[in-house]
């Protein structure tokens, strides 16, 4: 099967080691780390929401409009806008973008941070609404004639869009999540099932946990997995730990000088999500797995999202990256600590790797299918 890379589309250069240089939307420097996303081999760039944060949906029109290739992955939370309104904003956007877009449902895994744009809901709540939210989103982009809603958290009658995507039937879905409620809901909604990156035997279990809910939901295929990783490389396996640890060390002085690494638990003593608390407990039970994964990067941060680090050189990271292909992963997500020079190297040195050991996987497949074949009917 194809694989796929996604990387972030930051609208600043600011990260968890060194504080940004500019404003918190600097459109020379979103458009330049598009730029040698596109020119790198990446096949998709995330446009990330946050309470205070740049508004996503424009900044990724900024950059469809002026990139060809690269797509969008645009995330949204369904409390910020009723989903009439985000239908019509997610279907301009994939006009402009020419059918690039995916849309990226968040429910939200911290009550503070959800209360900064008056949502209240309990966390059920908040996956309830979400999957209702998505069936509308589906409807209005597949639906010429007016209809009507009643549902529990939505109400509007007589309703049609004008703009339809460029993508039919429709673009995908996608979706995230590591709590019962968050399988429930994306494997009964979601083209694309995103995971941060965990060891290997617990992304099988989650990948499987996926699966069973997509079953139980009634669908006859399943969603696609993605995995998120924070690739630490260098041209040596010493360069590559000693790196490791200066990000790590990085990381550390940024907290204790007070400077805000993240806002993922908004002053509360430990995180809410699931996934994060998966990740401190990852990190408690040991500092590497498998082949590359290390997890201080996660601890440092309190399991601040997407962050579990791979690390070693090119060859180690792209075979740790083939390990979870291997597993049924085909959208690799990848967020180096230097934005700008991480996705260049990574796009340079680790993604054409990657690439064509999956080409000779997908080779060798076909070879044995069509043996099979011969053997039957020869």
């Amino acid at each position: 099967m194809p694989v796929e890379f996604l990387g972030i589309a930051a609208t600043n250069d600011g990260s968890e080691i060194t504080p940004r240089s500019g404003a918190a939307f600097d459109k020379e420097y979103t458009l330049r780390l598009a730029r040698a996303h596109e020119e790198h081999g990446w096949d998709r760039v995330l446009f990330a929401y946050g309470s205070g944060s740049p508004d996503p949906a424009p900044a990724a029109a900024y950059i469809a409009s002026r990139l060809d290739r690269l797509q969008i992955l645009l995330a949204h939370r369904p409390n910020v806008s009723y989903p009439t309104y985000a239908a019509k904003t997610f279907a301009t956007l994939d006009q402009i973008s020419e059918g690039r877009l995916t849309v990226h449902f968040i429910t939200g895994g911290n009550d503070r941070e959800q209360g900064r744009e008056g949502d209240v809901l309990t966390k059920d709540e908040r996956y309830a609404r979400t999957r209702e939210y998505i069936r509308i989103v589906k409807k209005i982009w597949t639906t010429h004639e007016p209809f009507d809603h009643e549902g529990e958290h939505y109400r509007f009658h007589d309703f049609v869009s004008d703009v339809f995507p460029v993508q039919q039937p429709r673009p995908n879905v996608s979706f995230g999540g590591s709590s019962p409620a968050a399988y429930a809901a994306g494997g009964a909604e979601a083209d694309i099932y995103c995971l941060w990156g965990e060891p290997l035997e617990r992304t099988a279990e989650q990948i499987e946990a996926v699966k069973a809910a997509a079953r139980a939901a009634g669908r006859t295929d399943v969603p696609r997995i993605q995995v998120a990783f924070r690739p630490i490389i260098a041209p040596t396996e010493e360069l590559a730990w000693e790196k490791a640890h200066r990000t790590v060390g990085a990381i550390k002085a940024r907290r204790e000088r007070g400077e805000a690494v993240t806002k993922r638990h908004n002053g509360q003593a430990g995180p809410q999500n699931t996934g994060s608390q998966r990740l401190i407990a990852i990190a408690e039970a040991g500092e590497r797995y498998d082949r590359a994964l290390w997890t201080p990067t996660a601890a440092a941060t309190g399991g601040a999202g997407n962050s579990n680090a791979l690390v070693g050189t090119p060859e180690t990271v792209a075979q740790a990256l083939l390990d979870y292909y291997d597993l049924g992963v085909d959208i690799l997500s990848a967020r180096g600590y230097d934005l700008l020079g991480d996705a260049i190297d990574f796009g340079r040195h680790v993604i054409p790797i990657v690439r064509e050991e999956v080409a000779k996987r997908d080779a060798e497949r076909a070879a044995r299918g069509t043996q099979t074949l011969t053997a039957v009917h020869g």
